[in-house]
């Protein structure tokens, strides 16, 4: 904040310290800030990682390459891409414009791009070949998978040691427009005789108000991103159950991750600390909520827990993974439990055939959402769908956005239809490219195939919920 004050305590009494520029204390923009942020990514978010770092593999639509350089490519989480420009002390006044025209051209992304540039940034940075297999399984643990709607909404972070009021000005106003841009102050103060400490402070959005400043179209993005954690929260579960990884009475124990920010993990182990049954919990296999919490003796999903924690101690709601905060005693997450269930064994397809042969004319849904039920990620079920004879009605498949798949073959290699073709005559209606969402059958509906319900249930717009006597 620019109201900044940074004190040294000398005898009891606050003597403040001297703000400098990095280019006074000897800082430099690449040698110093680059690497911090590579070493704590954290500077621009909780939970990112770094896909690519001074990134200039631009094109344009003729396939001529483009000067550019964007100093931080990386992903959260949620799947979003985040993009940083860093400045070592006083941004031009355009840092804004040229962060958004990046945003723009990666907004074209796919996972196989970005795929091929992790893999690349592994390799140089740990100075052996890295396979894009390795770099994919590294992107898709993080982010769960990468859908195309989340990629083309990047998220933008400003890094520096000021900014001009025509830049600030300019980020408002584009952030009211419905683009997620952040603003972060890098200042150095001198502490003695030749040491300096740095601070990173948000500007903007002000985090203490910025729920109540974001715009409609940002409110909707959080909310859809607490869909996904929700999903793939109940994907990890459903992994562990089908498999009974975990005997019930299995002990685990809460940890807490880089989703939250240093003063908040602070806050969350001295409360646990206070109490220790408020980070133990036992395992029990049961998809809907498989966690009893030895707090309250109470049965939770993962991030139910975590949530109320995280309210409690720090007063912070927010959407988290909860089955990345609570490990085993090998110190094991539930994602990474789940995710090596993956790696073992072969991938039981049989509930994604018995669901697709339940599919009925005029309606469709997409491979992340059949992902979800039957407990696999988009990528490996749509390569699955691909090759497999007994994928039937394979063509009432579309991607998130309700697009068929530009891919998509025919057993019969002799039939020209296209999908869109079979899909019209079917009764399923588009607007442009786009399948009708109306048409499109639920998490809840595929779940209700999978688990044998009538064709009622299948078909009903309605969300299916349980009878009460």
């Amino acid at each position: 904040m620019s109201g900044e004050r940074v004190y040294t305590i000398e005898g009891g009494a606050a003597v403040p310290l001297q703000p400098v520029s990095l280019a006074e204390a000897g800082l430099r923009e690449r040698q110093d800030l680059q690497e911090w942020v590579l070493a704590r990514p954290e500077i621009l978010g909780p939970d990112v990682i770094l896909v690519a770092f001074e990134f200039d593999r631009w094109q344009d639509a003729r396939g001529d390459r483009q000067r550019d350089r964007l100093d931080v490519l990386g992903l959260d989480a949620d799947g979003r891409l985040v993009l940083a420009e860093l400045k070592r002390d006083q941004a031009p006044d355009t840092v804004e414009m040229q962060a958004v025209k990046y945003a723009a051209m990666a907004s074209r992304f796919t996972e196989a791009d970005l795929v091929t540039y992790h893999a690349r940034f592994l390799s140089d940075r740990g100075g052996q070949t890295v396979s894009e297999d390795v770099a994919r399984a590294r992107l898709l643990d993080h982010a769960g998978e990468l859908d195309a709607d989340q990629l083309r909404q990047p998220r933008i972070v400003l890094v520096a040691g000021s900014f001009t009021k025509s830049t600030s000005a300019s980020v408002v106003w584009l952030t009211e427009m419905g683009l997620d841009i952040t603003m972060q102050r890098v200042q150095a103060y001198r502490i003695g005789a030749e040491g300096v400490i740095v601070t990173v402070s948000q500007l903007f959005p002000v985090p203490d108000v910025e729920e109540f400043t974001i715009s409609p179209q940002r409110a909707e993005a959080v909310a859809t991103q607490s869909r996904k954690r929700k999903t793939r929260e109940r994907s990890a579960v459903q992994k562990l159950v089908a498999s009974r990884a975990l005997p019930d009475g299995t002990q685990l124990t809460f940890r807490t991750t880089m989703e939250v920010d240093a003063d908040a993990r602070e806050l969350v182990e001295d409360w646990i600390a206070e109490d220790p049954r408020r980070g133990r919990a036992s395992w029990r296999n049961d998809v809907a909520k498989p966690l009893t919490w030895e707090y309250d003796g109470q049965s939770y999903r993962p991030t139910g827990i975590v949530s109320q924690v995280l309210q409690e101690a720090a007063q912070l709601a927010r959407s988290v993974r909860g089955t990345s905060w609570w490990v085993t005693e090998d110190d094991l997450s539930l994602v990474d439990l789940a995710g090596q269930l993956l790696e073992r064994s072969p991938f039981d397809w049989s509930r994604l055939h018995g669901i697709l042969q339940t599919l009925p004319p005029s309606r469709w849904t997409t491979y992340g959402d059949l992902a979800e039920v039957v407990g696999t990620a988009a990528h490996p079920l749509g390569r699955h769908v691909a090759s497999c004879p007994e994928c039937s009605n394979a063509w009432r498949i579309l991607d998130a956005s309700g697009l068929p798949r530009p891919g998509f073959r025919w057993t019969d290699q002799n039939d020209a239809r296209t999908q869109r073709e079979v899909l019209e005559s079917e009764g399923v209606r588009f607007d442009g490219d786009r399948a009708d969402p109306a048409q499109r059958l639920s998490e809840d509906q595929l779940t209700a195939a999978m688990e044998g319900r009538t064709e009622k249930e299948l078909t009903s717009p309605t969300r299916l919920l349980p009878q009460h006597s």
